[in-house]
């Protein structure tokens, strides 16, 4: 049964999509053109407004209200992303997808939580504010979006590198969510350097077909959020970033995994691949440190 922090998630995010949809549906009867697309936005952002004001008033947990005000936002992101890929310009269309996207990822990392292990939750599960440098390479891939779909915006008409994308962020983040639930009390967002006595070693599963389910349906998940946008130069940065960033996670993740598990995970190791291209993570023997 889902925990209270997980049902005001739950209600939360899908309150907004539901009075949105049910109050600017109606809209999508309106010919829009390229100079009154614009107007999509207002009844919606009204409507958030006013369901923010009820959330701030309707719960006086102070842990509650963080949770939902954060729920609401994610609803409100998926469902402005729905309105735009269906009405705005050809050329900007795919924003509203990428956008959706976003919502839902950020949404269901909290959700996944709530069901895996939710002693360990808190705001920081939706982890949107996972890092200054992720937060810094969205807004660079907002950037070149708009500049790009402003100079060359037949590029963003390729709905080919939609569906790849899309489809790369569907698979990925439903594999980051199967990871989740099948390693369950295992499963943190923060690395563990201390070992809780319920940590087991998990191996059953997705885990059986390679060690970090969950970083890899992220790697693929953030690489598919720049094919979506047809961000050609995002798509190398994000690229190689993300398989910097995962490379030094992984290193230092399973050093403390030879030290909680010992021979069982070296064995493991033997079996079993990182799933991750190139990255071999850290194995008996070698320096601590990942370069």
């Amino acid at each position: 049964m889902l925990v209270h922090e997980g049902r005001v998630c739950l209600v939360n995010f899908l309150v907004p999509v539901a009075v949105i949809f049910a109050v600017a549906i109606p809209e999508f009867r309106f010919e829009y053109t390229p100079d009154n697309w614009m107007v999509i936005f207002w009844s919606p952002l009204l409507l958030y407004i006013i369901i923010n004001f009820i959330i701030r008033f309707y719960y006086t947990e102070s842990s509650d209200y963080q949770i939902a005000v954060r729920a609401c936002f994610l609803g409100y992101v998926f469902s402005m992303g729905v309105f735009i890929f269906f009405l705005a310009p050809e050329h900007i269309r795919t924003f509203g997808l990428y956008a959706a996207i976003m919502g839902t990822f950020h949404w269901t990392e909290y959700l996944g939580i709530a069901v895996s292990n939710p002693k360990t939750l808190s705001p920081d599960s939706f982890v949107l504010n996972h890092s200054t440098h992720y937060l810094v390479a969205a807004a660079s891939s907002w950037v070149e979006f708009f500049l790009e779909s402003y100079f060359i915006p037949d590029m963003k008409t390729w709905r080919t590198f939609w569906i790849i994308g899309f489809l790369m962020c569907f698979l990925g983040d439903f594999l980051r969510k199967i990871a989740m639930i099948t390693a369950h009390t295992n499963f943190t967002h923060i690395v563990q350097f201390v070992r809780d006595e319920e940590h087991k070693l998990v191996t059953n599963g997705v885990y059986g077909w390679m060690r970090h389910p969950s970083y890899v349906g992220w790697f693929w998940w953030s690489i598919g959020t720049q094919i979506v946008l047809v961000n050609p130069l995002c798509i190398i940065l994000y690229a190689i970033i993300s398989w910097m960033f995962f490379r030094d996670r992984v290193f230092v993740e399973e050093i403390t995994l030879h030290n909680f598990f010992g021979e069982d995970y070296v064995e493991y190791q033997k079996r079993v691949g990182t799933g991750l291209p190139l990255i071999r993570g850290y194995h008996q023997g070698m320096p601590v440190t990942p370069h």
